[in-house]
């Protein structure tokens, strides 16, 4: 019989992944710190574990132990004229947000309501409403687990691209604490998402209080299953599963001929150009047009596309991780096969495979 307490399900905002041989949690840096030396030291597996909202893990689990990070602390300062908040990894990431927006700062509204920690911000880049963490990093302090040192790291040193960096799809280096750029007097930066500016009665490029820009982007994503709610299915998932795929230009015409061939001409296509030439196209709004309604296959399923979003993939309660990846692979066979578009998975999978 297995240990419930060792499941780490429990661990997922998807509610999915089978037991670690152990867990062990740790509630500050110098903890988290000496744990993975002393486990490294013995060479024990190990499965770090945030928030753990971009996780999905396979039904066998993890054949090590799972350190699971929860220190919670941060403070501001000041650089050079300029406040900026130092938080540590564990830290809810929303929390750190709405702390900044308390204490009289904007920089990080537009990120409101993201699940997961803090110290996973600048490992994928996370982005939404036109601001990515990399519009507003300061430093990345980080654990290397072979020299067994802490470094600090900025911006230029990560790599920092869509969805990614170099901390991505590795664990040798551990983020223990992240640091952020704020704007005084609860000033938001420069609005560019469409949808969010609209909503805000503000033109392009323009500002607005952080708090109202807050209050915007949480009621935005609770109307997309985006906003973590126990009691609903939709947001039993590791937020969006597939990241926009990025095309370059040479087979951009051959992709948008089989679009229009699909959805005709009148449809307008959302674009994102990139300056480097490629263009992003919208995962989510592929998926539907492939075939791939919101909620599919339907309510008999346990695992199904959400209700709200095409691009989240849901655990309806008795899911497993298997049945969630023959969705997940069933939609992007369907996005390849009618447009020719290949889609990549955002969360890190553990123990499994798409």
């Amino acid at each position: 019989m297995t240990d419930t307490s060792l499941l780490l399900s429990g661990l997922t905002t998807l509610r999915l992944g089978g037991p670690a041989r152990s867990v062990v949690r740790c509630a500050d840096t110098d903890s988290l710190v000496a744990t993975l030396g002393a486990l490294d030291g013995a060479h024990t597996p190990i499965l770090i574990v945030g928030g753990g909202s971009n996780l999905v893990i396979g039904d066998d689990g993890f054949a090590g132990t799972a350190v699971v990070i929860q220190s919670s602390g941060f403070e501001f300062g000041e650089e050079a004229g300029t406040p900026f908040v130092a938080a540590d990894a564990g830290l809810e990431w929303d929390a750190l947000v709405a702390a900044t927006i308390e204490n009289g700062f904007g920089g990080l509204e537009c990120l409101s309501g993201i699940p997961g920690s803090t110290g996973a911000t600048p490992v994928q880049n996370v982005g939404a409403y036109g601001v990515e963490v990399a519009d507003v990093l300061r430093s990345v302090d980080v654990y290397d687990r072979r020299t067994r040192t802490v470094r600090t790291l900025h911006p230029a040193d990560l790599e920092l691209g869509y969805r990614s960096s170099i901390l991505k799809y590795r664990d040798d280096k551990v983020v223990i604490s992240v640091s952020f750029w704020l704007s005084p007097d609860r000033t938001s930066r420069p609005l560019r998402y469409r949808e969010l500016f609209a909503a805000l009665g503000v033109d392009a490029g323009g500002h607005a209080d952080a708090a109202d820009v807050r209050t915007t982007v949480l009621s935005l994503r609770a109307g997309k299953g985006m906003v973590l709610d126990p009691d609903d299915h939709d947001t039993w998932s590791a937020g969006s599963f597939f990241t926009n795929p990025i095309i370059d230009t040479a087979k951009l015409p051959q992709i948008l001929n089989r679009i229009v061939a699909r959805v005709g001409q009148e449809v307008t296509i959302p674009q994102y150009p990139a300056p480097d030439g490629t263009v992003k196209l919208s995962a989510g709004w592929l998926i539907e047009r492939a075939g791939f309604a919101k909620g599919y296959p339907g309510d008999d399923s346990a695992a199904r596309l959400s209700t709200k979003h095409t691009l989240a993939l849901t655990n309806r309660g008795s899911a497993t991780t298997e049945e969630l990846l023959e969705l997940a692979r069933e939609v992007r066979a369907g996005v390849f096969d009618t447009f020719g578009v290949d889609l990549h998975p955002e969360p890190v999978l553990v123990g499994c495979r798409l």
